[in-house]
């Protein structure tokens, strides 16, 4: 019986040490991601500036997939602004038309989750 307890004790300690180590090293990528500068986006020229707005469907709700998708646009190089209204299913993108299309946003958009959930439809630009 002792010989059972000493055993169940080894491994729980192990258990609770490598769970510590872990969470330890999650935490300290998230310290890491906090940070570390923002990246900085190169100024784009006025002459250059498109905006796109598009209906996007699929959505079922304002902070997984609405913040999620603007997050993905607004990741872009080449995008200045992109904001993503779930209650009207409307996205509107204003990008450096040198670097960025509407058929890159669109792309973009309906790649987000698992490529099937979202369609991007009534493209104006």
């Amino acid at each position: 019986m002792n010989i059972k307890k000493s055993i169940v004790t080894i491994v729980l300690t192990s258990v609770l040490f490598v769970g510590c180590k872990e969470k330890e090293t999650e935490m300290a990528a998230k310290e890491t991601a906090i940070t570390e500068a923002p990246k900085v986006k190169k100024e784009i020229a006025a002459a250059n500036l498109q905006t796109a707005s598009f209906s996007v469907e699929g959505m079922t709700c304002a902070v997984g997939c609405a913040k999620t998708i603007q997050e993905d646009l607004t990741a872009l190089d080449g995008v200045q602004k992109a904001t993503v209204d779930f209650d009207t299913k409307l996205a509107t993108v204003t990008f450096d038309k040198t670097v960025q299309t509407p058929a890159k946003l669109t792309t973009v958009v309906e790649a987000a989750a698992d490529g099937k959930t979202y369609k991007v439809s009534k493209m104006k630009s």
